[in-house]
């Protein structure tokens, strides 16, 4: 089997990879953009040739469908995002969309019509890189996405949402999707986008919960004034405020411990010259944890911190808190079939948490879900050094296959 799948990617991977690549190195495959209309019509030819029945929802999630013989109303949803970020690399989202097809053809080939129907899915979009709206894909499947949201938004180069969506043969429906209620389970097969798997040698992930995130815009006010002629004592200095900030931040956050992440990723000190005091400092704050309770208890003994730092430092602070998504927890009962199937199958596997997003957590809510990991090599993503070695990609696919079997083919 694993010679089979080995062979599979090395025939179609490339293929795949090979519409939307950057010039530049890696992919650029943003949604309803010429290249993402192309691989979707491309990936629907493919598989309608060997024998899926295709089509197209009214936003772009393409779906390749081999009815069951004994429960047809009863879809095992399999895939991920085919869009991609700017200058990413050629595994995330695309191949598991890719991943889905290939189990599930070498499923069909091996033990005919499955009992119940199996759907490979390549879902519009997940990333938000082009538009500032993300999950489009995913969102949809389940009647969240509103029209509203999208109808005025526009990309970098002023062109609107619905224009672009017209330009691929897509026509932005009048009111959210009918939710779907046929798909009795989900499972998304991804890169990790991270080390761990690497670091510790292991092949597989099962993932039993994505991550809840807290984001913040911070602003602190302070007075911009002569660098060489205004005391130390008498500074109302942002950036000092900031780095208390964020050294403190980091230092509780590592006395905490995983699964707790904190980052400060953008700063943006004003007026930002070699020769004034910076009064004005905004920066960002990002943190994640797969509890909810604990994300919340240290994300407010972080604002209350915050407030301390600067009322002692006669500096004001403005905290925008602008996105609080709940962790989202796996099924339990896929992810104990999941981890019985790699105890059977004696894979080097390993039980873990999600960092990152996915499709996964839109679906998890909503139908029974599980998500599979593979390797990352040196932990790197949305780069175009993304890699995982060809044996590790083919075990993905075999677990997939495997849990697909037991959902699909078997009683």
């Amino acid at each position: 089997m694993l010679n089979h799948f080995r062979k599979a990617i090395g025939e179609t991977l490339p293929w795949l990879s090979s519409m939307g690549a950057d010039p530049t190195g890696g992919m650029t495959r943003l949604l309803y953009s010429p290249e993402w209309l192309e691989t979707q019509q491309q990936f629907k030819k493919r598989m309608t040739e060997s024998g899926f029945e295709t089509r197209f929802d009214e936003v772009g999630n393409l779906y390749g469908r081999l009815t069951g013989t004994q429960f047809p109303d009863e879809v095992i949803l399999s895939g991920s995002h085919i869009d991609t970020v700017v200058n990413g690399g050629n595994l995330d989202g695309q191949f598991g969309a890719l991943a889905a097809w290939l189990a599930m053809r070498w499923l069909k080939e091996t033990y005919g019509a499955p009992l119940r129907t199996v759907e490979a899915v390549a879902m519009a979009e997940e990333e938000g890189s082009r538009f500032p709206y993300v999950f489009w894909g995913s969102k949809n499947i389940f009647g969240l996405a509103s029209p509203a949201d999208v109808k005025n938004i526009s990309d970098a180069h002023g062109i609107n949402f619905v224009t672009a969506m017209n330009e691929c043969g897509f026509t932005l429906p009048a009111a959210p999707l009918t939710p779907r209620q046929d798909i009795k389970a989900f499972v998304e097969l991804h890169i990790e986008q991270g080390c761990v798997l690497e670091t510790n040698g292991q092949a597989v992930g099962v993932v039993n919960a994505i991550v809840g995130q807290r984001r913040y815009t911070i602003t602190l006010n302070g007075e911009s004034n002569h660098a060489g002629t205004t005391p130390m004592r008498y500074r109302r200095d942002t950036v000092h405020a900031f780095s208390r900030i964020c050294c403190e931040s980091i230092a509780k956050a590592n006395a905490h411990g995983d699964p707790l992440v904190l980052t400060f990723g953008k700063v943006e000190p004003q007026p930002n010259t070699v020769n004034v005091v910076p009064g004005k400092t905004v920066f960002t704050i990002d943190c994640r944890h797969t509890d909810q309770q604990a994300l919340h208890a240290f994300t407010g003994e972080l604002e209350a911190d915050m407030r301390a730092i600067c009322a002692e430092m006669n500096i004001g602070i403005d905290i925008d808190l602008w996105m609080d998504e709940a962790p989202v927890p796996m099924d339990a009962t896929l992810v104990a079939q999941l981890t019985a199937l790699c105890e059977k199958e004696r894979l080097n596997y390993r039980l873990m948490h999600s960092g990152a997003g996915h499709d996964a957590q839109i679906f998890a809510p909503r139908v029974p879900t599980c998500m599979i990991f593979m390797p990352s090599i040196k932990g790197i993503s949305h780069n175009p050094a993304e890699s995982t070695s060809l044996d590790d990609l083919a075990e993905g696919v075999k677990t997939l296959a495997l849990m697909l079997y037991q959902l699909a083919w078997k009683n």
